[in-house]
């Protein structure tokens, strides 16, 4: 059998599954992922190994050292990966949910219905954990999942996959409802991405060429998981304790993640005194610190911070800080440069609250928290399936309810249309 041929096929499986998860019970779902929660905490340390092949890869062919805790699935991570199954499992089941019936002056009834997608295809690099968030919420939602991770973590999602299939037998449903792809050619993605007769949807995370290239090259519906260039915006009126513990942490807990911070804006009234302040913290962590013209003048030994620093996403210990006028600055800043992610304001003024909240047009908007906090566990999803920068059906973290869409039903007693 071809390449097409081959993936062709996979597709079909994949519909054909698709037909019978969107009439699953709750509780065969709920088995699936109990199933898997079970096989990967009894075989967490073959995981690890697999994945430390990964890991002596990545490190032989000179990754950088973020790309490679991206990659890392250690017996840790795995564990968190099965409190996230038990937590997806204990989630409702969003298939079947019915909205408010509305009354009609016909004397219709009409209301929506909650129902799966059809087939996700996901499009990924590094991070093995997306192959076990993927097919969990795929399957709890009704849908089925074609998962495509990246070479680097070739072992590790194809034990991942191997164990989705085992999970899937030993419940009764079809093989063909989560599939994880080996690492493969631009052609076979390219011929992926050609399925719209199969495939409903396609969810890209990785870097920004990938995005592009995913974006450029489908014939089918695409969720953006796109970058993250996120800020925190230190008002005057801040409560300076904690503009410093909310910027450290939203920089330097995963420095690798899209909602890590990657740019702190700083009202220049308060700059003199907490500038200094924040490169000395961050410093302390190994940070380079890289500043706007303003902020060398307080902070003469700054790196210049150059036009490109503002719309670069470092997923790095680097850090760029502009030292601003007012909110009106800050905004306008982040309008420009920002790519609609996680940004966050610090500060008591519940005008500038307001103004933050309605003039900032992204995805998540915090006040006084990190961006962090930007996650779907934390949210309430269990975790995501990613994190869309998307305006159109999803945005912000994506858990069940945005895996699936709604059909209308109208309920009657006999009427007829005049």
């Amino acid at each position: 059998m071809g390449m097409e041929e081959g993936i062709v096929s996979i597709c079909k499986e994949a519909k054909a599954a698709s037909l019978i998860l969107a009439k699953a019970s709750t509780l065969q779902k709920n088995e699936a992922l109990l199933t898997m929660s079970r096989m990967l905490s009894q075989r967490k340390g073959e995981v690890a190994r697999e994945n430390q092949r990964d890991i002596d890869r990545a490190k032989e062919k000179g990754l950088r050292k973020s790309l490679i805790d991206r990659l890392l699935f250690d017996e840790e991570r795995v564990m968190s990966r099965v409190a996230s199954l038990e937590k997806i499992t204990s989630l409702p089941d969003p298939v079947g949910n019915m909205s408010p019936v509305i009354q009609m002056p016909s004397g219709l009834r009409v209301t929506k219905m909650r129902v799966p997608l059809g087939v996700i295809g996901m499009i990924y690099e590094a991070r093995p954990h997306v192959t076990v968030n993927a097919g969990a919420f795929s399957l709890k939602s009704g849908n089925a999942a074609i998962l495509r991770g990246g070479s680097e973590a070739a072992c590790s999602n194809l034990l991942l996959g191997a164990m989705w299939q085992e999970a899937l037998r030993e419940v009764g449903f079809p093989q063909g409802a989560i599939q994880v792809l080996p690492p493969s050619g631009h052609e076979a993605v390219e011929c992926l991405l050609r399925q719209s007769e199969y495939i409903d949807l396609i969810i890209p995370r990785g870097g920004k060429e990938l995005i592009k290239t995913v974006v450029e090259k489908s014939a089918i519906a695409v969720i953006k998981h796109y970058q993250g260039i996120c800020h925190v915006y230190v008002d005057d009126k801040a409560n300076l304790e904690h503009a410093l513990a909310i910027s450290l942490n939203s920089k330097l807990l995963m420095p690798e993640v899209c909602n890590a911070m990657e740019t702190l804006l700083i009202a220049e009234g308060i700059a003199p005194s907490f500038l200094p302040r924040v490169v000395e913290s961050f410093r302390r962590e190994g940070v380079e610190l890289r500043g706007c013209e303003r902020g060398r003048e307080i902070m003469p030994d700054l790196i210049p911070a150059t036009e490109e620093d503002w719309s670069t996403e470092y997923l790095d210990r680097i850090l760029s800080i502009k030292v601003v006028k007012d909110i009106d600055e800050a905004i306008a800043h982040i309008t420009t440069y920002g790519s609609h992610h996680t940004d966050a304001i610090v500060t008591e003024d519940y005008g500038m609250i307001n103004r933050f909240l309605r003039e900032v047009d992204s995805a998540v908007v915090l006040v006084n928290a990190s961006t962090m906090f930007d996650d779907g566990e934390e949210l309430g999803l269990g975790a995501e399936i990613g994190i869309s920068t998307e305006k159109l059906h999803a945005r912000g973290p994506m858990g069940l309810e945005e895996l699936t869409s709604y059909k209308w039903v109208v309920l009657g007693e006999g009427q007829i249309k005049r």
